[in-house]
């Protein structure tokens, strides 16, 4: 127990005063302890919206607020955390029940962003703002070596939206086709559809990517038949 936590002590680039915050915020309600990281996930969501927003606001001194806003959109979700715990590894520290465990709890989206920013929670109660923000900024500069927003803004629903206003000036509309596969492994089918004809399908493992996917998929086909 104390090696492993020594080694995301290493990986993290933080030593914990208190070992009880970083085994609070590894710790998934389904574990049935006592304490679980569902308080320091709810403050360090706060604390990364202040962090990244500083951080851009730093960075990027010429945008707009509305820029900016995009940007940190962008950063502060469920997909980007997930992939700052996957950078961490923390699926292989987490404390979760055997149930969690069989249903793929440790690569789980949901279980992997909210330990990451209950994570996030417990070094600022640790430490200070300073050390989380060098901790945070850290990490998402070796995440993501480009920050900018066409590299990190991909809303092709609202890019979609813009084109088809435009040109056809109507609004795409987005229709659940199916949907499969057991409740922790959902897969969702959704179509774009402009003016009510089918433009484009894709797939996801939520109505929100499948939708992107659509978005992206007609994009690509408008695109196309402009050219």
């Amino acid at each position: 127990m104390k090696k492993s936590i020594e080694k995301l002590e290493q990986r993290l680039g933080y030593q914990f005063k208190d070992i009880e915050l970083i085994t609070q915020a590894l710790t998934h309600k389904s574990y049935k302890k006592n304490k679980n990281n569902e308080r320091l996930e709810f403050l360090g969501d706060a604390v990364l919206d202040l962090i990244v927003g500083e951080y851009l606001y730093i960075k990027f001194p010429a945008q707009a607020e509305g820029e900016l806003s995009k940007l940190r959109a962008s950063l502060v979700n469920d997909k980007s955390f997930k992939k700052l715990a996957l950078e961490l590894n923390l699926g292989s520290y987490m404390f979760i029940s055997s149930a969690e465990e069989n249903n793929e709890g440790r690569i789980k989206d949901s279980l992997l962003s909210n330990v990451f920013e209950a994570i996030v929670g417990a070094i600022y109660l640790d430490s200070s703002i300073e050390n989380t923000k060098k901790t945070v900024i850290s990490l998402l500069e070796k995440v993501y070596p480009k920050i900018d927003l066409q590299t990190l803004f991909q809303d092709y629903k609202t890019l979609l939206q813009e084109l088809t206003q435009e040109h056809f000036g109507v609004t795409p509309e987005y229709t659940l086709l199916r949907s499969s596969g057991p409740d922790h492994k959902k897969e969702f089918e959704m179509a774009v559809l402009l003016k009510g004809k089918k433009l484009a399908n894709a797939r996801g493992s939520t109505k929100k990517d499948a939708e992107q996917s659509a978005a992206k998929k007609a994009l690509e086909i408008l695109k196309k038949e402009k050219h």
